[in-house]
């Protein structure tokens, strides 16, 4: 049966989380993973302002061949990276027991990462290499994947979760609507434009993990 594990692990313990130096705040947040020939090459949002510090330490790391800037929206700017997964331990260790990487951000001095593994045994699997390699891994939960809504965060990054909570105390949604992007964005220190960018985000997500869930278990 589909487990998923949801995990923090120190930044040091990871090649990958040591070339991006996320510090002040800053933030780095997978967008997705495309395959490519053997690789994956990973997509990832960079909330920084400037985001050049982080694109110039990852262009100059040895296991990183190729970084290209996709997209910029205000503090976010999205990036591909072409990588050797298997330079970064953290990484290796959960493609070689198949985990599915559904969320991954880098932040402070950690990573957090919700992985879905195909069975127990994958992921009692990868707990032990994490083990042999030394590898600081700190369990937040452990659940099947049969109901993603049974997640208490949602499929929500932090920051997702923050710029959400806000805007419905404050009463963003309300009928009549009792604040703007501007306001709230004002009050996180972002802009206006990168706060409609993570509501939009973070409204997702949470359809996918509430809505589309429940329809797909009725389905069943």
């Amino acid at each position: 049966m589909v487990v998923i594990l949801q995990f923090r692990t120190p930044v040091v313990d990871s090649e990958f989380g040591e070339a991006l130096r996320v510090q002040d705040g800053a933030s780095i947040e997978l967008e997705t993973l495309v395959p490519s020939g053997r690789r994956s090459i990973p997509f990832f949002w960079i909330y920084a302002a400037p985001p050049e510090p982080i694109v110039d330490s990852l262009s100059g790391h040895g296991s990183v061949e190729r970084v290209e800037i996709v997209d910029r929206i205000a503090d976010a700017t999205l990036v591909a990276i072409e990588w050797r997964p298997e330079s970064d331990t953290v990484f290796q260790d959960i493609e070689v027991c198949d985990g599915q990487i559904l969320r991954a951000v880098c932040q402070d001095d950690h990573w957090e990462f919700s992985v879905r593994f195909p069975d127990h045994e994958n992921l009692s699997a990868f707990r032990e290499r994490c083990e042999r390699d030394d590898v600081a891994v700190h369990v937040h939960r452990i659940y099947h994947g049969t109901d993603p809504g049974d997640d208490p965060r949602f499929g929500l990054t932090t920051l997702q979760r923050e710029a959400l909570a806000l805007a419905v105390e404050r009463g963003y949604y309300d009928i009549p609507r009792r604040c703007s992007t501007a306001e709230l964005a004002a009050e996180l220190g972002i802009s206006s434009q990168a706060m409609t960018e993570r509501l939009r985000r973070a409204v997702a997500n949470l359809s996918r993990y509430t809505v589309l869930a429940s329809r797909s278990t009725t389905d069943r």
